[in-house]
């Protein structure tokens, strides 16, 4: 890690790198591996062709998302008070949708959910490092930097 750059910022990529990953692979689970997959569903509806269609688009929509956020992540490393913020958002929709998706799920059981809950509470723990008060002096307020 670098010396001039504090822990809380070291922590907060560590748990944005985590979270990226683990939204990858809760989607390449539920799409093709923990039953029933997204791919038997979607065959089920809109055959083989329409499944595999959908499924490249989600990939692609998802692997755009990620990157976006990596590119947040790494602006937040480097001292960007904006992305901050934008990682707080990001951590406080995803314990949003994190709710909901609970409530809608009608009491599923099994590792399953808890499993796919793990990228969203990543997200959320991202905002806990970047708003330490003893990184104010790594995010000035004021006038905000590129």
């Amino acid at each position: 890690m670098n010396a001039g750059r504090p822990q809380g910022v070291g922590t907060a990529w560590v748990l944005t790198c985590c979270a990226v990953a683990a939204h990858a692979v809760v989607w390449v689970l539920g799409a093709f591996v923990i039953a029933p997959t997204g791919l038997d569903e979607l065959t089920a509806t809109s055959g083989a062709g329409g499944a595999a269609g959908q499924l490249a688009l989600s990939g692609g929509v998802l692997a755009v998302f990620l990157a976006g956020w990596l590119a947040v992540g790494l602006r937040m490393r480097a001292g960007r008070g904006w992305a901050r913020h934008v990682l707080a958002v990001i951590g406080a929709g995803s314990l949003l949708f994190l709710a909901t998706d609970f409530s809608m799920s009608g009491g599923a059981t099994g590792l399953w959910p808890l499993l796919s809950a793990v990228p969203d509470l990543l997200a959320a723990a991202v905002v806990v490092p970047v708003y330490l008060p003893a990184l104010r002096s790594r995010f000035p307020a004021g006038p905000h930097r590129a």
